[in-house]
């Protein structure tokens, strides 16, 4: 009977280190976001995660009727905005630049990239990333 408990102690320790192992192999799968890239740079630089900091967010859009539609739903969300025309792409005419003070926080701004690819597709334009 003593060699049934040794059995079930070492299958006990066989599956607790396949299960390390297993949990250390996932965590080297993890990508960093070009959102947690830029926040380590700047955090790097000396910006601290719980100050409030002008965040630069940029909006490739195609006529003036989708700056309106984004413009107005973004002021509406706190942002300042501001428009320029742009000659050098086909497609997209105008570069829309909206300003938010913001916290440098991975989700935060994962979440704000999301919303604004979205805000972007569903006018018709391209979200093209931010600055601090």
């Amino acid at each position: 009977m003593w060699w049934f408990t040794v059995l079930v102690v070492v299958a006990g320790i066989v599956i607790l280190v396949r299960l390390y192992f297993k949990i250390r192999d996932l965590r080297k799968l993890h990508v960093d976001t070009w959102d947690e890239k830029r926040i380590a740079s700047l955090r790097s630089k000396g910006y601290a995660p719980f100050n409030d900091y002008p965040v630069d967010f940029f909006i490739a859009l195609p006529n003036e009727a989708a700056c309106d539609t984004v413009r107005t739903q973004l002021e509406s969300e706190g942002y300042k905005v501001d428009l320029k025309p742009v000659t050098e792409d086909p497609d997209y005419h105008f570069s829309l630049h909206a300003t938010k003070m913001m916290r440098l926080i991975v989700p935060i701004m994962q979440e704000t990239t999301a919303h604004l690819t979205q805000v972007a597709a569903q006018a018709g334009g391209r979200y093209d990333g931010w600055a601090a």
